[in-house]
């Protein structure tokens, strides 16, 4: 069974006399230094022959020696640090299954093999407070890497490695606190993010080789802002698949999220990439974002319908609504996560996977993607903000009933893709495009929330249904239905006022003039 642990360290370049060290007890809150002694480290590096691992930041290796031998999959995290899923050795050289799968996102099927094998001898330190507490840890490696692959050579170096506890004192403070120190003292940084970039960079050409083959936009133009959030969404996709595999809390929401972000910014971008190249990937989105939604519509709908019971008085409760209810949340939910998983094991995913991949390092750039990116930004939002003013027109003078929700749901849908818009323009636009995002999200919150409210009342009256065919009381059921039609007559009543002030936000700013 695989295990997560989150890891968070910085890589210097180790003085020349490596039993050297300045003094560290002057960073608080360190009060000694303890030698704990030397580890016999070996490790082999698994990657795709084009090293889609190391290039995305990730490493998947098999080590043994030290305290934790074992199958070890890194995967990035902001600010200095990263996520170790480990498994336990077996008897093969064959990375683990539930690691592959972790990793395949960033693999996209490719098969793995040996690239790298690093050996290192660690003297390691552990730097106290004054109450003998391990604050962190201060490792000096003395390194021998041997590259696994056609042509590859050796390499021998040195380097420092502290890593703070995740339990303890201080975190980014104290790291910053001792680089301070080892800086004053001649001690820098690395250069590579791991030792096995370093080692693939010392013995092979193999990073180089594709360094330079993507196509790049010109600096400071649309296509350049425009590329810069899809990157960003794109590899925000990758990094959230390994959580959806391992049912992490909110992790299909947020991937189903950026697969709408993703949908939208290329919709609302189609003056600056081509929809010849992005429209068949924009379906692929919207099927990823529909297979998700099983799981992450009935999350929603369980918590909200939860909560409706939690919060009526006991007298108003009657018969097994808690049963009923739980028995209906584990059928739904079962068949929600088979379908997610379905998906992500799917070869139509890793297709999708393989064109995201393509238009990240071929980007189908039009004529207006060399322009400056104000005007071209600012006339895709004057598209959508268009779009919503069309859909709200209709949806607002309707009377209440089925037609008028379905309206107001279009709607909503239009104010996210206004929304996301403006969030790519952010950069470019700044503060009108922010406010315009901001007053777009309360469109889609207010929308949103009616349309929940319609999705709980259609679940709600089957529950009762089934109820009244056990021969259950259906009275909570009511109340429950009545509750959530006077939630959603709130909410339309609110509406108007949250598209007028959308309204006011386009027409103060010259932006969508």
């Amino acid at each position: 069974m695989a295990q997560s642990i989150r890891e968070t360290e910085r890589t210097y370049t180790a003085p020349a006399d490596i039993s050297w060290l300045p003094d560290l007890t002057a960073v608080e809150p360190v009060a000694t230094l303890a030698e704990s002694g030397v580890e016999e480290l070996d490790a082999v590096y698994y990657d795709t022959d084009d090293l889609r691992l190391t290039r995305t930041g990730a490493s998947l290796r098999r080590r043994t020696g030290g305290t934790d031998a074992g199958w070890h999959l890194e995967l990035p995290l902001p600010r200095d640090s990263r996520e170790e899923i480990q498994a336990p050795l077996s008897s093969e050289d064959v990375p683990p299954g539930d690691l592959r799968e972790l990793a395949l996102s960033r693999t996209r099927g490719a098969p793995l093999r040996p690239v790298m094998r690093i050996r290192s001898t660690r003297s390691l330190r552990h730097l106290l407070d004054t109450e003998g507490d391990v604050l962190a840890e201060l490792s000096m490696d003395a390194v021998r890497a041997d590259a696994l692959v056609d042509g590859g050579g050796h390499g021998v170096w040195t380097q420092m490695e502290v890593e703070v506890e995740p339990a303890g004192d201080g975190g980014p403070a104290l790291l910053n606190g001792i680089e301070k120190v080892l800086r004053k003292n001649g001690v820098d940084r690395t250069q590579t993010p791991s030792k096995v970039v370093h080692a693939l960079a010392e013995t092979t050409g193999l990073l180089d080789r594709t360094a330079d083959a993507r196509v790049q936009a010109t600096p400071g133009s649309a296509g350049a802002h425009v590329l810069a959030y899809v990157d960003r969404l794109i590899g925000d996709l990758m990094d959230l698949d390994p959580a959806v595999r391992r049912d992490l809390p909110d992790a299909v929401h947020r991937m189903r999220t950026t697969a709408r972000r993703l949908r939208g910014c290329l919709r609302s971008y189609r003056s600056v990439l081509g929809r010849e190249f992005t429209d068949p990937v924009r379906r692929e989105l919207r099927w990823l974002a529909g297979e998700l939604g099983a799981e992450r519509d009935h999350e929603v709908l369980r918590e909200r319908l939860a909560s409706g019971v939690r919060d009526l008085s006991g007298e108003l409760v009657l018969g097994p609504v808690t049963a009923r209810m739980q028995a209906w949340d584990v059928a739904r939910r079962a068949e929600g996560r088979r379908r997610t998983l379905d998906v992500l094991a799917s070869p139509r995913y890793l297709a999708l996977l393989d064109k995201l991949k393509a238009l990240t390092d071929a980007p189908p750039l039009r004529a207006k993607a060399a322009r400056e990116p104000e005007k071209v930004l600012a006339e895709a939002l004057l598209k959508e903000y268009g779009r919503l003013d069309r859909r709200m027109s209709r949806a607002l003078p309707m009377p209440s009933g089925a037609e008028r929700d379905a309206a107001i749901h279009r709607a909503r849908k239009a104010a996210k893709r206004l929304r996301y818009a403006a969030e790519a323009a952010r950069p470019a636009l700044g503060r009108p495009a922010r406010r315009l995002g901001k007053r777009a999200k309360a469109v889609q919150q207010v929308s949103g929330s009616q349309h929940d409210g319609v999705v709980a009342r259609d679940a709600l009256r089957r529950l009762a249904v089934s109820a009244h065919a056990a021969g259950e009381p259906g009275f909570t059921w009511g109340v429950l239905y009545g509750q959530e039609r006077a939630a959603a007559d709130a909410r339309e009543r609110q509406l108007p006022g949250t598209w007028a002030d959308v309204r006011a936000a386009a027409r103060r700013k010259a932006l969508l003039r």
